[in-house]
């Protein structure tokens, strides 16, 4: 799917997207899809179903995640700053109101966002998003899963397929992403309760990401909130393609 890249620049970063433009023929033409990659991709892995979104007569708007594909390294990789990029940017398209989608370190960023700016998130999405610690007391637990045959394979020719995003992120990002996850985050699980957008959480099978203890403090948590598992690893839009769609269409509308 090609769609031009656009660069804005904030304070500190400068972030790049891709924008369908406006779009007809839906009730909700009016309110894009933003799309929220995760940790070392770029906003292409959601090419093929913002191809959907968009026949379906949707704005889609991609972002490439600071230190991440056509947009600049930072300084800083802190999770609300993923989050606080994904804001700057709706109020640079002048939006009122958005569906949010986001995988993994991108649903981090979209649940953040969907916490500090309720009255803009009318519809989100969070797919394997591995879950912080909710206090000092909480050990951080041994790895329970090994990366699926699909995960190792696409691992194994992403080079091949997308060089640009292997090549463009910021690998120091890595580092900052573990320790933010092995600390307790009490602020984030505090603010769950003021995200008012119906939410959807998909959830991988043995090989994701996504502790079944602190999910299900999630559900209780964030007041309108289904999960919904699937028999693959951490990555379900890329995975299980069909079974996706086939969950997050009817959830958005259509």
């Amino acid at each position: 799917m090609e769609l031009t890249v656009t660069r804005v620049e904030f304070d500190d970063v400068l972030i790049a997207y891709r924008d369908s433009g406006a779009a007809a023929g839906h009730a909700h033409s009016d309110t894009p899809v933003v799309l929220v990659h995760g940790m070392g991709g770029d906003g292409h892995t959601w090419d093929r179903f913002a191809a959907q979104l968009m026949r379906r007569g949707r704005r889609v708007v991609i972002p490439d995640l600071r230190g991440h594909g056509h947009s600049a390294h930072a300084d800083s990789y802190l999770f609300e700053e993923f989050g606080a990029d994904i804001l700057r940017l709706c109020e640079r398209l002048d939006v009122e109101s958005v569906d949010l989608i986001g995988h993994s370190l991108g649903g981090f960023a979209s649940s953040w966002a969907a916490m500090q700016r309720p009255d803009l998130v009318r519809r989100l999405v969070i797919e394997e998003q591995p879950l912080p610690l909710r206090s000092g007391d909480e050990q951080v637990p041994l790895t329970r899963r090994l990366p699926s045959v699909a995960e190792l394979w696409h691992a194994t020719t992403s080079l091949l397929r997308h060089p640009r995003a292997v090549l463009a992120f910021d690998r120091s990002m890595t580092t900052s992403a573990l320790e933010q996850f092995r600390k307790p985050h009490p602020e984030w699980w505090e603010g769950l309760r003021a995200i008012t957008a119906p939410t959807l959480f998909l959830r991988g099978g043995p090989t994701g990401m996504v502790d079944p203890d602190k999910l299900d403090h999630l559900r209780t948590a964030v007041p309108d909130c289904t999960v919904q598992p699937f028999a693959c690893g951490h990555s379900i839009h890329r995975d299980r393609y069909q079974a996706f769609e086939s969950a997050v269409l009817p959830f958005l509308g259509h």
